[in-house]
């Protein structure tokens, strides 16, 4: 199928030099995309995929658990693919009030990443909030409310040219529309999320949102952390997911190359099915992968609570402890006697027995209070989180 390029290009003037800045054009894409043979078949498993994965995580003794944590991992690797150095563990440390050896910018980006999802999906689901420009705009004035962006006009569309690569958008791989355009282009993409009669899958719907708001790049910075957020509350918008437990962080930073090199082939080539066949794959392997995950947990949980269950007389505060662990995953027993409400011998006492059954690990502390990890449980979620 033959579509050409998916915009247009528009000269603009940007520091003595002509400069030629992509506008694209409004979605659905025309021709329309045909989603039939190896397409639909990609789209049926990520919709059994994103069944499944709805379905395993109701079997955890407390979905929010996961819940906390998943968003905290997508938060991680969503600033990593921008360059930041932190870690999960940095990040929970940094929660924690303890202090971590990557730079104080760099875990203030991940904890306004997980800000901003949380601000977004409460928006939309307790406020009836409309998914919207002004919704994206909040969100991304949550984004870079700290941090290196703080300063960059948080909340508000650009009002200068932005580029991608390069030292200027001469010499730049790719430029996105001028600013004076962006407000056109984003009132076009606010149409497209809300479904009609155009007869498109949900999830292509939101492979085609995603792509569009990369190429109008309204930011001066964090666009890219904001596209992963409008995955995110797209699929929970569209009913596709009733809990935001999927994200696509991990697999766009595992496939960094193809993401770009696709992203080009859409805006030159019209490339759409190219780019949705790699959406719909990273879907079904991101949703299984997080199934595999909340199977993995609930079982670790069962066994766990199991054993605490043997202790006898003890057993009722260790499973406080417990419980206090599973929601915190890193802590010191000054905060699990805030979460519990026990002393902080009982605290102690009840920690010191989950070390005994293997469960927790005490790790050198950075303060006065002693410090506890669960460590089967962050060793699972840290898969993949490494900086790259």
């Amino acid at each position: 199928m033959h579509r050409g390029a998916t915009g247009d290009y528009r000269v603009t003037a940007h520091g003595g030099e002509e400069v030629r800045a992509f506008v694209p054009k409004p979605l659905p894409p025309v021709p329309p995309i045909q989603v039939d043979g190896q397409l639909l078949k990609l789209l049926e498993a990520a919709n059994r995929a994103l069944g499944r994965l709805d379905a395993v995580s109701s079997l955890l003794p407390d979905k929010s658990l996961l819940l906390y944590s998943y968003v905290r991992k997508e938060a991680v690797l969503s600033a990593q693919i921008e360059g930041t150095q932190s870690s999960l563990t940095d990040l929970l440390q940094h929660e924690r009030g303890t202090v971590s050896g990557v730079p104080r910018d760099d875990v203030a980006e991940v904890s306004c990443y997980v800000a901003a999802l949380g601000h977004g999906l409460k928006r939309l689901r307790d406020d009836n909030f409309p998914l919207s420009n002004r919704l994206i705009r909040e969100v991304h004035g949550v984004l870079l409310s700290s941090g290196r962006g703080s300063k960059l006009t948080p909340g508000e569309f650009r009002r200068s040219q932005n580029w991608i690569g390069g030292t200027r958008p001469g010499n730049a791989e790719f430029v996105p529309p001028p600013h004076t355009e962006v407000e056109n282009c984003m009132a076009s993409l606010e149409r497209f999320l809300h479904p009609t009669n155009d007869g498109l899958a949900d999830l292509v719907r939101v492979g085609l949102a995603h792509v569009q708001l990369e190429t109008i790049h309204p930011f001066q910075d964090g666009n890219g952390r904001v596209g992963r957020l409008l995955i995110t509350f797209l699929l929970c918008h569209l009913g596709l997911l009733q809990d935001p437990l999927l994200y696509l962080s991990l697999y766009l930073k595992q496939n960094r190359s193809e993401y770009y090199r696709l992203l080009t082939r859409v805006r030159l080539h019209g490339d759409w099915e190219a780019w949705i066949a790699f959406f719909l794959e990273g879907v079904r392997v991101t949703a299984n992968s997080a199934s595999d995950t909340a199977r993995h947990l609930s079982v670790m949980f069962r066994q766990d609570a199991a054993r605490i269950n043997t202790l006898g007389r003890p057993a009722n505060s260790t499973r406080r402890v417990h419980e206090a662990l599973m929601a915190l995953t890193i802590c010191s027993i000054p905060k699990v006697c805030d979460s519990t409400g026990l002393s902080y011998p009982g605290a102690l006492a009840g920690m010191e027995r989950l070390v005994e059954l293997g469960i927790a690990e005490e790790i050198p502390p950075e303060g006065r209070s002693r410090t506890f990890v669960y460590r089967q449980y962050l060793d699972r979620l840290i898969e993949g989180t490494e900086p790259l």
